[in-house]
């Protein structure tokens, strides 16, 4: 795939470490290009903690009965909401992960946006209307 235009840092191994010469702990540090399918999949984590973060939230504010996913509001009657949430989105990480690993970056990409029209969006719209 092709590389995109945001640098992320990379670290030369053997500058990292600080010496007398001058040197400090991140004098090794290079730019380098992420690729598209590197900031799919960061975009895919970035939007599923978003997405626990604000359903979070929205259970605090209007209580249990809003999470309209049957099966995260099954893990947060078993577990309470943190440990609930905290456990649906590391499993949807992993399995995002999974596809990530397996080159199936298209699929990773269809999930992010997905979630962010029918998860981000929605809990946006009715977090900000309950300011």
């Amino acid at each position: 795939m092709a590389s995109a235009s945001v640098v992320a840092p990379r670290f030369n191994q053997t500058s990292a470490v600080v010496s007398g010469g001058g040197q400090t702990a991140f004098s090794g540090v290079r730019g380098r290009r992420l690729t598209k399918a590197e900031m799919i999949w960061l975009a895919f984590v970035t939007v599923q903690a978003l997405d626990g973060a604000m359903s979070y939230i929205g259970v605090f504010t209007h209580g249990l009965g809003i999470e309209a996913n049957p099966l995260v509001a099954w893990y947060m009657s078993a577990f309470g909401p943190a440990l609930g949430f905290t456990a649906a989105k590391l499993f949807a990480v992993t399995c995002g992960s999974i596809l990530y690993i397996t080159a199936r970056h298209r699929w990773v990409a269809a999930l992010t946006l997905l979630y962010l029209a029918f998860a981000v969006g929605p809990w946006a719209h009715v977090l900000a209307g309950s300011l």
